[in-house]
């Protein structure tokens, strides 16, 4: 690993994030304030970054350092996510030769803790609840237009335990509040796809096409009449034909309740709500320009999605299915969100444009604006939230 720079910034910004609520020091009026604690990375400049928001005062950078082998091009930190134990935390490196990587780090004094190697350009994960397994699928963005897979790791000892097969370019990775099942989708495969996480198989997937939307047991295969949008370099950035029935689905968002997947469709600009009783198609929620990552409010009752091609964030009622706000970004190409534990604010990370830097941006769910942003490095992109204290 190359060596780690580490420091403190102004108000700059960041792309992949994890969250954490810490009370104020000593003084009942500091108590009474909560500081929100996030960690990013930054996928063009190999950074992982630390930032602090008061609620009132801002958003600063508190720490960063870089992650990566590959001293020549930059090894591209993809995603993010933390223990819920909020002990440590886990990144994926995409760019390796020819795999990349999922790092493991200690929450508090950011030592590297592990390092194994998996498939071809790994991105979104998750960590279950217990924090024995790891998620990561892999995106296989720089090769050939086959099926891909997820890669599932056992945290302690940190080894791949099983790679399974799903479809075409797989992305989001996000697990049922029980942790029986597992949910990616397939960009280029129009399928939303059920691991079981007792067995490490494929139990199910959902063809999002619309007007051929239906559910079939086992793993999906490809056909080219289902095929999402060419967005092979893109990641969801180019817009597809006018009126397309494509979904090109970008992320998959189980439900509080665990009934219901919530699936981002990045071509049709649409969320396609999957039961998961019934493995029907429930209903479709009009969302913003290229909807691409979703985030649930922890009551259940609102659904944030960013709309990277739409320059916005929705967030939306899922009683009525519709918008109650549509809140533009200060950067182009939006890209991830986590909701604070406490329902209360909502972390945006935009990866910008050229020499842009990243940006977080910080939204109010109550006044529904935007009420912080700091600056980090370039193409900020995974998020996640961590409810321990960060030192």
């Amino acid at each position: 690993m190359r060596g780690r720079r580490s420091g403190v910034g102004g108000r700059r910004g960041v792309e992949g994030l994890v969250f954490f609520a810490l009370a104020g020091g000593a003084g009942v009026a500091q108590a009474q304030t909560p500081v929100y604690r996030a960690v990013v990375v930054a996928e063009a400049r190999d950074e992982v970054t630390f930032i602090a928001f008061t609620p009132g005062t801002g958003a600063v950078i508190e720490r960063t350092h870089t992650v990566g082998v590959n001293f020549m091009e930059p090894d591209g930190p993809h995603g993010v996510t933390v223990s819920a134990d909020g002990k440590q935390y886990y990144v994926t490196t995409a760019h390796g030769t020819p795999y990349g990587y999922l790092w493991k780090f200690d929450a508090a004094t950011h030592a590297v803790l592990g390092r194994v190697e998996l498939g071809n350009f790994p991105a979104s994960l998750q960590v279950n609840i217990d924090g024995s397994v790891a998620y990561v699928v892999n995106f296989n963005l720089h090769g050939e237009m086959v099926p891909s897979s997820v890669s599932i790791v056992s945290t302690d000892p940190f080894v791949e335990l099983a790679r399974v097969q799903t479809c075409t370019m797989p992305h989001g990775s996000r697990l049922s509040p029980d942790g029986t099942k597992h949910y990616s989708v397939c960009m280029m495969d129009e399928t939303l796809v059920e691991i079981d996480t007792r067995t490490f198989s494929v139990a199910r997937h959902f063809l999002l096409t619309r007007g051929q939307e239906h559910g079939s047991t086992g793993p999906p295969m490809r056909h080219a009449a289902t095929a999402g949008h060419d967005d092979h370099g893109g990641h969801g950035s180019t817009a597809p034909p006018a009126a397309t029935a494509k979904c090109s689905p970008t992320w998959a968002q189980p439900a509080s309740s665990g009934r219901t997947v919530f699936v981002a469709c990045n071509a049709s600009s649409d969320i396609a709500e999957v039961d998961v009783d019934t493995w029907t198609l429930k209903r479709r929620i009009p969302a913003g320009e290229g909807v691409y990552n979703l985030a649930v409010t922890r009551d259940g009752t609102r659904l944030v999605a960013t709309n990277k091609r739409g320059r916005s964030v929705s967030v939306i009622d899922l009683q009525s299915g519709k918008a109650v706000a549509t809140i533009a970004t200060q950067r182009r190409v939006v890209h991830g969100v986590a909701i604070t534990p406490d329902d209360l604010y909502a972390f945006i990370s935009v990866e910008g444009i050229g020499s842009e830097p990243g940006t977080v941006e910080v939204i109010d769910l109550r006044s529904l604006t935007r009420v912080a942003s700091v600056d980090v490095g370039q193409m900020a992109g995974g998020i996640d939230v961590l409810v321990a204290p960060h030192r």
